[in-house]
């Protein structure tokens, strides 16, 4: 007959609880959350957003696309019919790869897990996107920020000291950058890329609003890559960002990559999209002439400094910044608010370029606000 033994486990003691805090890494814990503005009902100025609708020729094949798409089969992982569509409207040579991600985002968190080995620094200039230092503490990479100057230009001094000192792996550029707006000198990106011993990457989220691009200089530097998203131009919907650059580099964060990042519906979408460049470029153009006619009211308007912008928002200063948003949001305005994000942005709020109609509106608005806190 066959003897059963019954073990009783004796725990010594009840356990703790389990918490975030218990498990979740300090850096993370010590993070916020990219908090984007509730916008209901609101003019939106504060995303960077294309505020014009395509041609109703345009949006019909989109729709014949869209109803005809397999969405029921994952898409194409190679994206092939896309990334050629890319390489045609950035005329990019065949010894120049493309990596696609879902946003801009993704790829930065892609190059930063490439090559986050043990003590590595990335790098960038303060202010500029905050993802470049969130991501970083995503995934384990030190950070170092390079304060700009004054005037919001690169402080070349401190930036190549600071490169000789840290030896960063990876370097983050805007050009144009965010939130200031301005164009770096190129020839000060160049002596960067000369002295550093990492991966500086050119980030032109704002290419179609910009007087110069790195895109046709990939290959002059072994360590240049260059980076876009397509959501500035009227794409923010499908989330659809690339990185180009030398296929040695391109292959290795290719590993890293999920499969099926970009799906069906982006890829279909932007396909014809891109075969409509000139239309998307055309609403560019209109952006930058509505852009210029913001600026000027901007700078004709009593307690306020607008800086000069590259690229489809203008980054301003004025008293009692924080209140003036308030009173935009009241009369159905949203920007965003930067003063209290950066010491250097301390007054600060930045406006996307809208519609004639929106543009007036901010500014009737804007008036109003400052009238009321004066």
């Amino acid at each position: 007959m066959p003897t059963y033994c019954i073990f009783t486990v004796v725990m010594s003691s009840v356990r703790n609880p389990v918490t975030p805090e218990s498990l979740v890494r300090p850096e993370i814990l010590a993070l916020h959350a990219y908090h984007v503005q509730p916008s209901p009902g609101m003019i939106k100025l504060d995303a960077m957003e294309n505020p014009y609708i395509l041609p109703e020729s345009v949006r019909a094949e989109l729709a014949a696309v869209v109803s005809s798409a397999s969405i029921n089969r994952y898409p194409d992982a190679s994206a092939a019919t896309l990334k050629d569509s890319i390489r045609k409207t950035g005329n990019l040579p065949s010894d120049i790869d493309i990596l696609l991600g879902n946003g801009s985002d993704e790829i930065i968190q892609l190059l930063a897990m490439a090559l986050a080995k043990p003590g590595a620094t990335l790098m960038s200039v303060e202010p500029s996107f905050v993802m470049y230092k969130m991501i970083a503490a995503f995934t384990g990479m030190q950070y170092v920020g390079v304060p700009l100057a004054e005037d919001f230009s690169l402080d070349m001094p401190a930036m190549l000291a600071s490169i000789r000192t840290h030896q960063p792996a990876l370097i983050f550029l805007a050009y144009p950058n965010n939130p200031t707006g301005n164009l770096f000198v190129a020839a000060d990106i160049e002596a960067i890329l000369q002295v550093s011993n990492g991966l500086v990457v050119v980030d032109e989220a704002y290419y179609a609003f910009a007087d110069n691009s790195f895109l046709p200089r990939l290959g002059e530097f072994d360590n240049l890559l260059v980076m876009r998203t397509f959501s500035k131009l009227g794409m923010a919907g499908l989330r659809l960002g690339f990185l180009a650059g030398p296929r040695n580099w391109l292959e290795q964060m290719e590993k890293l990559r999920l499969p099926y990042n970009v799906g069906v519906l982006p890829q279909r979408v932007a396909e014809v999209l891109l075969q409509h460049h000139d239309v998307l470029l055309q609403q560019a153009a209109q952006i930058k002439a509505d852009r210029t006619w913001l600026y000027e009211r901007l700078v004709g308007t009593v307690d306020v400094h607008a800086y000069p912008s590259n690229a489809n928002f203008i980054l301003f200063r004025l008293s009692h910044a924080g209140k003036v948003f308030e009173g935009l949001k009241q009369r159905g305005v949203l920007i965003k608010k930067l003063d209290g994000s950066h010491p250097a942005l301390a007054d600060c709020l930045r406006v996307t370029v809208g519609s004639p109609e929106e543009n007036e509106r901010f500014i009737k608005a804007l008036q109003e606000s400052i009238h009321q806190n004066i």
